[in-house]
């Protein structure tokens, strides 16, 4: 093939989906290459999108201009609004999708966009020039492709083992060919690789399951959706119904007494897996004094007969996990589609990165996703998205988009990523955040939208049209801080002299009081506004002491984010600092204090020489 491409995307999952659309959506030439083309978005464990944070973050994704929640809301089973018991900052949707639809969906987009090309291949290896610049990727059967650069989304397809009990198989997720030699390749460029596992549930015959002995779990009733402006609601009555259920002691001694049969617990297995989604057999016996581990029954697609059990991944061989499943509620007499297994895989250190994921020593060569070191469709899909952006600004010569962790939990998870390191497959959680009453379900717009649209990824009149909402709500905002009750005269309050005289915003505070019981006593501009903005007034005025709180704790680092130490190329010129300083330094190579002020065992009086000698060699280095 004699083409040449802007990026070539190496894997179709959903960190290469979101690298190839931005590619695609600024009309640039893009080639994805896929090992089969049923790995195009697909699902290999829980066929859901959101959660508790991972729901916040694609709406992040979908404010900068990307594809997942878009996808996820066309192709939903069920939907729901999680923590609403509790404040905005844990807010977070969850979508129960349906696997077959999300992947045809994606395929359908890839296929049809005239920018992209479709290559069914093995990527085995890159080309560079004498100055680390990529030029070409290598593939098995067509040859060198030409490109300015390579973005590595190969999730967990590299050297992939699965496993289920001592029975092991050389192959990729659902028995998917995997990828044999690029493992090797990035090991001769120098990439430290590292043994990671994950696993996946059973699934269950739909029609065998005795549902009358599980917990209901609907979706909400409400007009809630991850897209801002490609909005498809799921009507309640159209929901697909979720069940809880529970393990139970049977369960519990049936897997203490087999545990040395899982692979996990044999030894076969030697890759690190989650923390925060261990198996089931790792649950028992971490957190042994617990009575039971909640599980949950979720359909997989309205095209097939299987239900997922979410909660039961397990690498036990599969006769033992076939009595495990019996133990539980509603189960005794199911049929098994498939039983579980578990897959260990490569991935890269992420120290090895910096900040845009670009390769430190490699210039044009990228990586997105589980080859990162995280877990979870929305965490890769945010670094294909940032991968992406970053290659294209690149080639363009622009400025590197960087988001910080007061901006998003995009920002958040790759700070961490490139600073901190990962030990285990990396989830994300609302506790990562420090600044998580900013990073809201409801403010992701008013966060990252003017970004999405300076980088070409958001239509015009779509942000012309969150500028107009925006400009309404805050006029309504300052209508409510102004006007007083009795002046309104709703609902008979301001025959009570004490509320009478309540400004509007302060009478809104109150627990029993929402905006929508008296937003038809307002002026009629104010009827325009949607449940979606009419809720982001009522948090803006009932937490608005906790968000000022907050801005002024941003504030207070500010000027360490300013503090740019990205032209220090070593770090043992910086006087007094301690060699353990000095070494990390070199290995992370932080872009600015802030950065480095996160970095692992580099002490307070290191930071103070640092500051000083950034700040006394400003002008010699150009810095502003």
């Amino acid at each position: 093939m004699n083409k040449k491409y802007e990026a070539i995307i190496i894997g179709a999952g959903h960190a290469g989906l979101e690298a190839c659309f931005v590619f695609a959506n600024l009309k640039q030439n893009v080639a994805i290459v896929t090992l089969s083309e049923e790995g195009i978005g697909k699902m290999p464990c829980n066929p859901s999108i959101g959660g508790p944070a991972k729901g916040v973050v694609t709406r992040e994704i979908d404010a900068l201009g990307g594809m997942q929640g878009k996808v996820a809301d066309h192709t939903a089973l069920q939907i729901k609004m999680l923590n609403t018991s509790k404040g905005p900052g844990v807010w977070a949707i969850r979508e129960q999708s349906d696997k077959i639809e999300y992947a045809n969906y994606f395929k359908k987009l890839v296929k049809e966009n005239p920018y992209i090309d479709l290559i069914i291949d093995e990527a085995i290896d890159f080309s560079f020039d004498e100055q680390h610049v990529l030029n070409g990727v290598y593939t098995s059967e067509h040859g060198l492709l030409s490109t300015k650069s390579a973005i590595v989304t190969s999730g967990t397809y590299l050297k992939s083992v699965t496993f289920q009990g001592s029975i092991y198989k050389d192959e990729g997720p659902d028995h998917l060919k995997n990828s044999k030699n690029l493992s090797t390749t990035l090991e001769k460029l120098g990439f430290k690789l590292k043994r990671l596992k994950t696993g996946t549930p059973p699934r269950i015959y739909t029609d065998s399951i005795d549902f009358s002995q599980c917990e209901l779990e609907p979706g909400s009733n409400m007009n809630i959706c991850f897209s801002h402006f490609d909005q498809n609601f799921l009507n309640i009555n159209k929901q697909t119904p979720c069940y809880l259920i529970y393990t139970n002691q049977n369960t519990h001694d049936l897997i203490l007494k087999n545990k040395t049969k899982s692979a996990m617990y044999s030894g076969l297995i030697t890759g690190i897996g989650p923390s925060y989604c261990p198996s089931i057999e790792d649950k028992v016996t971490r957190f042994s004094n617990k009575p039971r581990h909640q599980l949950f029954l979720e359909p997989e697609s309205k095209h097939l007969p299987t239900t997922y059990l979410g909660g039961f991944s397990t690498s036990m061989p599969i006769e033992i996990q076939d009595q495990m499943i019996r133990t539980l509620p509603g189960l005794q007499n199911c049929k098994v589609q498939k039983y579980a297994y578990a897959i260990e895989y490569d991935a890269i250190d992420s120290l090895d990165l910096l900040p845009t994921l670009e390769a430190k020593n490699y210039h044009g060569l990228y990586f997105a996703g589980q080859i990162n070191g995280t877990s979870g469709y929305e965490e890769a899909a945010c670094q294909g998205l940032i991968a992406g952006i970053n290659a294209y600004l690149k080639i363009n010569n622009k400025k590197p988009f960087i988001l910080g962790r007061d901006e998003a939990y995009i920002g958040v998870l790759i700070d961490d990523l490139t600073t901190k390191g990962v030990l285990d497959p990396y989830r994300l959680l609302t506790s990562r955040a420090e600044y998580r009453l900013m990073l809201r379900n409801d403010n992701a717009d008013d966060r990252l939208l003017k970004y999405g649209y300076e980088l070409g990824l958001i239509k015009k009149q779509n942000y012309e049209k969150y500028l107009d909402n925006k400009k309404l709500m805050n006029e309504l905002i300052d209508f409510l801080k102004n006007e007083t009750v009795g002046k309104i005269k709703f609902l008979n309050v301001s025959t009570n002299y004490e509320i009478s005289n309540l400004k509007l915003s302060s009478y809104l505070c109150r627990k029993d009081v929402n905006l929508k019981q008296f937003l038809n006593y307002l002026p009629n501009q104010f009827q325009k506004l949607d449940d979606y903005w009419l809720s982001k007034v009522e948090i803006n005025i009932k937490y608005e002491g906790y968000i000022k709180r907050e801005i002024e704790a941003i504030n207070n680092f500010t000027h360490l984010k300013n503090l740019d130490c990205s032209w220090i190329k070593d770090f043992s010129i910086v006087p007094n600092i301690a060699t353990e300083s000095i070494n990390k330094l070199n290995k992370i190579r932080p872009l600015t204090l802030d950065q480095a002020s996160r970095i692992s065992g580099i002490n307070f009086s290191d930071l103070a020489y640092l500051k000083y000698y950034i700040e006394q060699n400003k002008e010699k280095n150009n810095y502003e």
